[in-house]
């Protein structure tokens, strides 16, 4: 707790104001990191290596932009830095521990942006969200790399829906699937609109399930939109026996492409 509590202020002085409030969510998926460290190993690794694979077929490597790149765990830094002239990495909050490694690392052409890249605030209104259109005005803009963030922007954003005090509460929720679909297909869309290369690699669906492996829960994480095509599939275990309790696990389905 007092590692948590640490992490939670040195990140809140760094983390502009309108960012804090998901500080506390990021602290905790970084404590379950660790725990969970043996188990999300596999997962890490994949993703690491799908990314090199696609640097590997690139000839030209000027900017590199990650969304969602949170933890880095998952994300090789260190072979991005190295091979493109700029890597701008973009999240809601980047922790304190976060930062403080790649300033260890020295790796002076690393980027770090806040941003909010769910389309939330534009879907509830009724409008198109195209939470990627910033990326049209990055320079030299070479690969995007989407770190498994798309199932957190509608798992956060359906929390969002159903915490929604404003006199319009009923409507909002009486479209919360169609809004979650939009959020959904305008991640998926603003990628394929790109002009430059993309790696997206994401969780799609989930199922909790006990040690005799009958299955308790499960959710599509894409809310009935259909996946795209993937490269390569494996499954994750979000939350392994003993994280929730000591008779289920949480295992999620991944795609990259």
């Amino acid at each position: 707790m007092l590692t948590e509590a640490i992490q939670y202020v040195a990140t809140s002085l760094v983390t502009p104001k309108q960012f804090r409030p998901f500080i506390r969510s990021s602290v905790s998926l970084w404590s379950r990191a660790g725990r969970c460290a043996k188990d999300w190993a596999a997962h890490e690794e994949n993703c690491k290596t799908f990314i090199r694979e696609t640097v590997a077929g690139m000839k030209q490597r000027r900017t590199c932009v990650v969304l969602g790149s949170g933890l880095l765990r998952d994300v090789p830094i260190d072979d991005l830095s190295a091979k493109f002239d700029t890597v701008v990495l973009v999240d809601l909050v980047h922790l304190a521990s976060v930062r403080m490694r790649l300033k260890a690392k020295r790796f002076a052409n690393v980027r770090l942006i806040s941003r909010d890249l769910s389309g939330f605030d534009d879907a509830v209104a009724a409008k198109d969200p195209e939470p990627l259109s910033f990326l049209r005005q990055v320079p030299y803009l070479d690969l995007v790399v989407s770190a498994n963030i798309l199932s957190q922007i509608g798992v956060g954003s359906k929390r969002r829906l159903e915490a929604e005090n404003s006199s319009a509460r009923e409507e909002i929720l009486s479209a919360r699937e169609e809004i979650l679909q939009r959020l959904v297909r305008a991640h998926l869309d603003g990628l394929i609109a790109l002009p430059c290369k993309t790696a997206l690699i994401t969780d799609t669906a989930y199922r909790v399930t006990d040690r005799a492996g009958q299955v308790l829960e499960e959710a599509d994480l894409f809310y009935g939109v259909p996946a795209p095509a993937a490269k390569r599939a494996w499954t994750w275990p979000v939350a392994p026996y003993g994280e929730l309790s000591k008779e289920y696990q949480a295992v999620h389905d991944v795609i990259a492409l």
